[in-house]
């Protein structure tokens, strides 16, 4: 019996022809079939079936270069996408990543001992890859549609009390003790920490400035960036009780001039979180406090103090600096007196907790 084509060819909406996908057994069948396809560019449902033939790898590597991200946010999906999701998918078409791929893909790298986070990252980075495939008409559906896979469940984080705080902050030695402090009461990131100056701690206001925040990328160069949000960018009040802590650490152990960073290394040189590493667990171990105790616990500690403090939800997210645009519009409005009444409570804990005289 011969074989018939859909007349051969079919139009696409004038855009030129395509091949039929198959051949059929008689010139009735083709014909049908030529109708359906006519009827879905008529709709608008049409798709051409070569479209999603372009090579995944090279559609990754544009997708990835024209996207607007910061250096280390880029540097962080390149690294992501190179190390978990070109092996597998590179080699073949966009059209060939289907959803029992994605799936099976997803379950091999949890059972190599990938971390959690580290997966949900990587099958984020896959959906919106392939999203912009969708959007660019190379493939209908995103096969990126596995329930359960984009949350992960965060431990509970260890929570210290004052008297623990004092304790690191006394283990750590001289240099690094207000960075202990402040991490723990004002809640501020250890890259705002590395990142603030002189000029950015205010002693008779009893306020510190986050402006910038520090980044490092693979190759160890550090650079400030501003920080993730309009809201990222904030003033946060600390205790008095912390006043004589930050007016000696000025004196002592900051850089020259307005400019000066408030903590720096002891060659003077710009802090590091690797450098900083072996000071904390040493200081950790020796304070007694939970082994799995990380530096940015100590933000973690300072936002259940605050709510402790009385502090609200929209004033902890301003202190956190971690909203959206809309709450930080909100600060905008809120009175620096709240913000203080909260930095008094705290003073208060310090004093209770047996860390200041």
């Amino acid at each position: 019996m011969p074989k018939y084509t859909n007349a051969d060819r079919i139009t696409a909406g004038g855009n030129g022809q395509h091949p039929a996908e198959k051949t059929y057994p008689s010139k009735t069948d083709a014909q049908i079939a030529l109708t359906q396809v006519e009827a879905d560019i008529t709709r608008g449902q049409w798709s051409d079936p070569d479209a999603g033939a372009l090579n995944f790898g090279d559609y990754a590597t544009v997708w990835l270069r024209d996207r607007k991200l910061a250096d280390r946010t880029r540097e962080r999906n390149e690294s992501v996408i190179r190390l978990h999701i070109v092996p597998t998918f590179a080699a073949g078409s966009i059209a060939d990543v289907s959803t029992a791929r994605v799936r099976s893909w997803r379950g091999k790298l949890l059972a190599t001992g990938v971390g959690e986070p580290t997966v949900v990252k990587a099958y984020q980075l896959l959906r919106a890859l392939l999203n912009t495939a969708v959007d660019d008409e190379l493939i209908r559906r995103n096969p990126c549609r596995i329930k359960g896979a984009d949350p992960y469940d965060v431990p509970e984080r260890p929570v210290l009390t004052v008297a623990e705080v004092f304790g690191i902050a006394d283990a750590i030695g001289p240099r690094y003790r207000l960075l202990v402090l402040l991490a723990a009461f004002t809640t501020l990131r250890f890259g705002e920490l590395a990142a603030l100056r002189r000029k950015d701690i205010d002693l008779s206001g009893r306020v510190v400035v986050v402006r910038r925040a520090q980044a490092e990328l693979q190759n160890g160069r550090l650079f400030d960036k501003a920080p993730k949000s309009a809201a990222g960018v904030r003033a946060v009040s600390f205790p008095a009780e912390l006043v004589d802590e930050i007016r000696h650490h000025l004196a002592q152990y900051s850089g020259p001039g307005q400019e000066g960073h408030v903590f720096v290394g002891p060659q003077g040189g710009q802090l590091r979180r690797s450098n900083f590493r072996d000071d904390w667990i040493k200081a950790r171990k020796a304070a007694g406090v939970a082994a799995e105790l990380h530096f940015h616990d100590l933000r973690h500690t300072g936002n259940t103090l605050a709510s402790t403090a009385g502090a609200s939800t929209r004033e902890l997210m301003t202190r956190m600096g971690h909203s959206s645009s809309r709450a930080a519009l909100i600060y905008q409005h809120m009175t620096s007196d709240r913000d203080r009444a909260i930095a008094d409570r705290l003073g208060s804990m310090i004093r209770g907790g047996g860390g200041a005289a």
